[in-house]
């Protein structure tokens, strides 16, 4: 009897012994792993830079108040431009340093120190996740000019230097057409891990040439020839664009936390706080227009109408329209890049004189594909009217496509800034009450960052032209 038990113990004792090297290995916390696969970072990364974007949260993004497409109920700090009694700057700072581009450097080393890994499916991994940096840093160097960029994501250097915006710009769309080109649609890449085209290497190639059509664009009132090259490289095949709403970049939030979109933490009906209105800017001008989208962005008030409240001004809550139950969903989706803005970069590119076609058409088709995808009707009718159409609306082509294209971005507030700022349309005004300065054209560097790498700070503050809201990036010329 006891020889049976002694054999029947052999096997426990040896699985017990067999994969226990020392004492330490009882004590690993399988819920924190020492090590990490690539893929739950790069998801994770694409996450951060969507839940920033997305955001309505006062302490983390407030451009939709600087294009005037929201504001306030009562708190008037963020309609006035107050960027320091909250830590708005630094929320952008972090979300795209900490919690997106180090994620991504980190993905980057362990998937080139993969040697198991197919080549090509490498290639394709390596490429996507540079498309991703290139659109984290533009974010980043198109908000605040100089910053961090050679030094930067090194734990090792705590003050790093900030490096001259315009040439990062060029580096970034050097890096977004080299990894553009790298990609293979012959091959695979991450798969379910990639949260905004599953996989699919032929719309990320879509997303590359788009990205570096946007960001082309945006230098071309300060150096046309560097824009000019890159517009007609991105746009010399136009089925490798995001020209339909079919290859729109969406990040696909779920309906509950962490993983739903954080605008509906904020806003009813998750939140019981009431904070934001429509403003009065966007609403009368899409009133004025008969713009078939105002009720895909917007309740209607108390009294059954569309209405925006006083922009940076008190405002009651019922008496003013606010977001709509779709934009308010946990599971609406973030839009990094889509059809609309594509289509309207075309546009301008025409009028520029640096890809043939018909500006008008593309005009057209950027509105269509809004209205398409906002689920509203009667596009073809709001396009044919003489304040609408091409041939007859008010003003020049930037005055026409910023106009449209500011509804547009309705709910992108960063990309609507980012085009406010680059085509001076439409006229916004602040909100006439004293001690209000002008909108701002940056954000200040982050006041935290003037505590750990002042001398860095304040060498690029000078460089720039000081560190203020109202001091212009270097191609913001007009």
């Amino acid at each position: 009897m006891k020889k049976l038990i002694f054999l029947m113990l052999i096997p426990v004792l040896y699985l017990m012994t067999g994969c226990i090297k020392n004492i330490e290995d009882y004590n690993i916390d399988t819920k924190k792993p020492s090590a990490i696969d690539a893929e739950p970072l790069v998801a994770n990364a694409t996450k951060a830079i969507n839940d920033w974007q997305n955001s309505i949260n006062v302490n983390t993004n407030v451009f939709r108040f600087y294009v005037q497409h929201i504001t306030a109920t009562q708190y008037l700090d963020e309609p006035r431009y107050d960027m320091v009694t909250r830590t708005i700057p630094q929320a952008l700072w972090n979300g795209m340093y900490v919690s997106s581009l180090v994620d991504l450097k980190e993905a980057k080393r362990i998937i080139t120190a993969n040697t198991i890994l197919d080549e090509k499916v490498k290639a394709n991994q390596l490429a996507i996740i540079d498309l991703l940096q290139v659109y984290a840093y533009s974010i980043l160097v198109n908000t605040f000019g100089d910053i961090p960029y050679t030094e930067a994501l090194d734990v090792n250097n705590l003050q790093p230097k900030f490096d001259d915006a315009k040439t990062i710009y060029k580096d970034l769309l050097t890096r977004v057409a080299t990894s553009t080109a790298a990609l293979n649609t012959a091959s695979s890449s991450f798969g379910s891990s990639d949260l905004i085209y599953g996989g699919s290497v032929s719309k990320w190639v879509k997303f590359g040439n788009s990205l570096r059509l946007k960001l082309a664009m945006i230098v071309a009132d300060e150096d046309s020839a560097l824009a000019s090259s890159n517009v007609s490289a991105a746009a010399s095949n136009l089925a490798n664009l995001i020209t339909s709403n079919a290859d729109n970049a969406l990040f696909k939030y779920t309906s509950s936390a962490p993983n739903n979109n954080p605008l509906s933490n904020d806003v009813p009906p998750r939140s019981s706080r009431k904070d934001f209105v429509a403003a009065n800017t966007i609403v009368d001008k899409m009133n004025s227009l008969n713009d078939g989208r105002v009720g895909s962005f917007f309740t209607k008030n108390s009294d059954g109408n569309y209405a925006g409240g006083i922009y940076g001004f008190v405002n009651a809550y019922d008496k003013f329209s606010t977001v709509s139950t779709k934009v308010a969903a946990t599971t609406f989706p973030g839009d990094m890049l889509d059809a609309s803005e594509v289509n309207f970069l075309l546009a301008e590119a025409v009028e520029r004189g640096y890809i043939t076609g018909s500006a008008e058409k593309f005009y057209s088709d950027a509105i269509t594909a809004s209205f398409d995808y906002w689920g509203a009707t009667g596009a073809a009718a709001y396009i044919a009217q003489p304040a609408v159409s091409y041939a007859t609306a008010a003003g020049n082509w930037k005055e026409k496509i910023g106009t449209q294209k500011w509804i547009a971005l309705y709910n992108r507030p960063y990309d609507a800034w980012a085009s406010w700022r680059h085509l001076d349309f439409p006229k916004l005004t602040p909100p006439a009450a004293s001690n209000v300065g002008a909108i701002p054209v940056r954000l200040i560097y982050p006041i935290v960052e003037n505590s750990l790498n002042k001398a860095a700070i304040e060498a690029a503050a000078t460089k720039i032209g000081g560190d203020k809201s109202s001091t212009k990036l270097w191609w913001d010329k007009f």
